[in-house]
């Protein structure tokens, strides 16, 4: 907000060593996903999230009965639709209907005041000291505790325990907290029922992240703020600690946005700027902390009856943590949010219990890794009380564990530096929502509050929290222009970008023994969310063992298909990316994927004209020349098409049905199928396309399109071009290895090293009749064009589609395998520059020059 409608300088300081805050997710075992702070969100969870993450979050919804409240006696499902909510509750207390209408009108109106409450507090200072007390006025069950609201409504003890219920949501128990909060979190928000991002919290974070880097944003992680510099009553900047090099230095700053809670920005205030802050904390009701089990099961829930939602365990009819009972054995809340993840690959659950956090306060003050055995034994004892509760409820429960953790709030105030380990923030308690310091706007000039406690508990009020700052630290003008953005849920995502998001595996198909066609559908069914062009190819990001790795592979589908998208992979006996998909991958499966990329593209119309367009490609080569046969039977060409396909033998023949089809729907399609496999008699291959193939076709040849294994390639490219086939007509595209990565991550670390110790820190490469530009030793020549704003013609930047190809003139490199070049055109310099590291400077020229 304050970067796009402020036009300011933004800088984020992030204290943990990952960024993302409670969208942070960390890894267990190599396969165990565990969200810190997110369980589920609302059906639709708004239009500041969707802004924020540009529109690339997707959301998975719960069962439609997504939270099962467990009393004793009874259980209670709360379902997805305030109509059906009321309708269930009159149904089981008809003598209370009339009371259960008179209840959610309460809590609109209740939900109504606490964000106009939240709202105003931004504004300026005359305009909360005339309009909160009006608030207050026209809403007072805002305020009010929810246990005084409801037992004021209600006489069914059962009744008021189902309406109370789910207080966890936010924070504290019915006697403290306000019956706005209640009314807004618990009620009003999740009245549509709840969803889960796919590809977990996580997700949330990488596209916030990805979309505040779009806006200039500048982030650091393991950076502590130590003091906020406040003169003459004016915050002008902060003291950091950059602790992954411990070196101290300050920033400073006209406006100074702190997301850190206010109890930890009071700590960093000075004494006589605290003071106020402190009798003001003072005055408020403890928060609550939690104990928070992580588990890892080696088999879905679903075998034991569950299906995604979240169960509320309540000991008894009064919900209140009042009476003290031991850990393990209070209200629970249990959410399994694999269920509820298409792209979770392993299934977990979290239980946790809400707890005083003074029942640990002998430990604080103490080390992680250092603290004594008593600590681990209360560990071990809570862990399986709870195991044991919720194996009475799902009995074989226990069996399917295979990993578990608990957390603490010493937990949370090692990693998440919560206070006292209560991530809620502030009680949501009235004194809360009469507390000049629960609001973004502060005494100090300059320094304003975001996150939780400027505008309520959990993700998505936290964002409306930075909403509100720049609300009150914006000028007029440039907050118009912010809501009306929010309004339109206008996203400042880039039309031309590629689509990034998840799409499910809804096919798996074996083509040979070596080669697996795999189709995605997107999550939602529906039209595909990207177009592509004919020969285009799709990024994968594939979670093996340990990592995600990313790999591209040719689309094979044709363009026209809208319902889905098709690849085809080849198994490599090392291949990680490759292996995962044969072995790992199952259907039903969700996996992230960005599209569309490549310049491996045709347009038949205008490429081609009158002359022949000649297709060549070997074993899974095929791939991306299935797209263009399909897209030009769509267009319904007739011009002549000439395909010749290698293979190795009969069996790892691709796509035999398919072509023949094409033969039926492309009246000018020519078509050669060779088997290079030895002839058992003669030792000699049975077929291959060489010269002699190619030279009928030449003549009247307007463009050839090649993919195949790197020594074909190079034969066919010296060939055609000995056949006087221009090289630009000539448009490759080659299957990169991962292998290639990791050689050139390990040439780049040499010629770093040797560079470092001649004392070089620069090359300097010259495009001929063009720019120059400065390399940093170990980078390659795209990439350092790219740092340096100079223009060149680029798409996958992994050396598949050779677009960003170049002549070295003069000076020395390395260079990854060149399979996109003939053996003449190597010798005469022409490398990738996504491809190639300089060793000192180079002269090159573009090949577009």
């Amino acid at each position: 907000m304050f970067a796009e409608f402020g036009q300011k300088r933004v800088l984020v300081l992030e204290q943990h060593y990952t960024l993302g805050g409670m969208t942070h997710e960390f890894t267990r075992e190599g396969r165990y996903h565990f969200g810190t702070g997110v369980h589920y969100l609302t059906a639709d969870p708004g239009p500041v999230l969707n802004y924020l993450t540009d529109g690339r979050a997707q959301y998975h919804p719960l069962p439609d009965d997504y939270d099962i409240l467990h009393f004793p006696g009874f259980d209670f499902a709360i379902p997805a639709s305030e109509a059906k909510f009321r309708e269930r509750l009159k149904a089981q207390f008809p003598d209370e209907a009339g009371a259960v209408d008179r209840f959610f009108a309460r809590v609109r109106k209740a939900s109504r005041g606490l964000t106009a409450r939240n709202i105003v507090s931004s504004f300026s200072p005359i305009i909360r000291a005339l309009s909160l007390p009006v608030i207050e006025r026209l809403y007072p069950d805002t305020y009010r505790s929810i246990r005084d609201v409801v037992a004021n409504h209600f006489r069914d003890p059962a009744l008021r325990a189902i309406v109370t219920a789910r207080w966890g949501l936010f924070g504290p128990p019915p006697a403290t907290s306000a019956f706005g909060c209640h009314a807004l979190v618990a009620i009003q928000s999740y009245k549509d029922g709840a969803t889960h991002p796919v590809g977990g919290p996580k997700e949330l974070s990488r596209a916030i992240i990805e979309a505040l880097e779009r806006r200039g944003v500048v982030l650091r992680a393991r950076q502590r703020v130590h003091r906020i510099i406040v003169e003459n009553g004016r915050a002008v900047g902060v003291e950091v600690e950059d602790r992954a090099t411990s070196r101290q230095y300050a920033v400073t700053a006209p406006c100074i946005v702190s997301a850190a809670g206010a109890r930890n920005t009071r700590a960093l205030l000075d004494a006589v700027s605290a003071k106020p802050w402190e009798r003001e904390l003072e005055k408020l009701p403890k928060e609550i902390a939690t104990v928070l089990l992580f588990i890892g099961l080696d088999r879905s829930p679903a075998a034991l009856g569950l299906r995604g939602e979240n169960h509320w365990f309540m000991p008894d009819l009064d919900d209140d943590v009042g009476a003290v009972r031991p850990l393990g054995d209070g209200i629970l809340y249990t959410s399994f949010c694999s269920l509820n993840n298409p792209a979770a690959r392993a299934h977990t659950a979290e239980v946790m219990q809400f707890v005083d956090a003074d029942v640990f306060r002998e430990w604080f003050g103490t080390e992680e890794g250092a603290r004594p055995e008593s600590y681990a034994k209360l560990k071990a004892d809570v862990t399986e009380r709870l195991l044991d509760r919720l194996d009475a409820r799902w009995p074989g429960f226990k069996a399917c564990v295979a990993f578990s953790e608990l957390a603490t709030p010493l937990s949370f105030m090692t990693y998440q530096n919560s206070v006292h380990g209560a991530f809620y923030g502030l009680a949501t308690s009235a004194e809360r929502l009469r507390s000049p310091i629960a609001r973004c706007r502060t005494d100090i000039k300059g320094l304003y509050l975001s996150g939780q406690d400027a505008f309520g508990p959990g993700i998505e009020a936290a964002l409306w929290g930075g909403v509100v700052s720049a609300n009150a630290a914006l000028s007029r003008s440039q907050t118009a222009r912010m809501w009306a953005a929010i309004r339109q849920r206008k996203a400042g995502l880039n039309a031309a970008a590629p689509w990034r998001g998840f799409m499910r595996v809804s096919k798996l198909e074996a083509l040979t023994p070596s080669v697996k066609r795999i189709r995605f559908d997107p999550l939602g069914g529906g039209d595909l969310p990207f177009d592509f062009k004919a020969g285009q190819y799709v990024k994968l990001d594939l979670p093996v063992p340990g990592e995600t790795i990313e790999r591209a592979y040719s689309i094979s589908s044709g363009p026209d298909e809208r319902r889905f998208i098709e690849i085809s992979v080849k198994r490599e006996e090392h291949g990680l990316g490759s292996t995962f998909l044969h072995d790992e991958m199952k259907e039903g499966e969700a996996l992230r994927l960005s599209a569309p990329f490549g310049e491996f593209t045709i347009d038949m119309a205008r490429d081609i004209g009158a002359g022949r367009l000649l297709l060549i490609a070997g074993g899974v080569g095929m791939t991306p020349i299935m797209s263009v046969l399909a897209a030009a039977a769509e267009a319904a060409y007739s011009g002549p098409i000439t395909l010749l396909a290698s293979f190795r033998s009969e069996a790892e023949i691709l796509f035999r049905d398919e072509i023949e089809a094409f033969r039926k729907r492309l009246p000018g399609l020519e078509v050669s199928i060779f088997v290079t496999a030895l002839d058992s008699a003669s030792q000699s291959p049975r077929g291959q396309i060489d010269l002699d193939t190619l030279r009928p076709y030449v003549g009247s040849v307007a463009r050839v399109h090649l993919c195949g294994p790197a020594p074909m390639m190079h034969v066919m490219i010296a060939t055609l071009t000995s056949l006087n086939v221009p090289r630009d007509a000539i448009h490759t595209e080659v299957f990169v290895s991962s292998q290639n990565k990791k050689t050139r991550g390990e040439n780049a670390r040499t010629i770093a090293l040797a560079a470092r110790e001649a004392g070089i820190h620069e090359f300097k490469i010259g495009v001929r009749g063009g720019a120059v530009f400065t390399c940093p030793p170990g980078q390659t020549i795209l990439a350092a064009a790219n740092a340096a704003h100079v223009p060149f013609k680029q798409s996958c930047g992994e050396g598949a589609c050779g677009t960003c190809r170049v002549r070295v003139l003069s000076g020395t490199f390395m260079t990854d395998d060149q399979a996109l070049f003939s053996a003449e055109e190597i010798t005469a310099g022409w490398v990738l520059a996504c491809q190639t590291l300089p060793k000192n400077d180079l002269e090159i020229a573009r090949h577009d020059a």
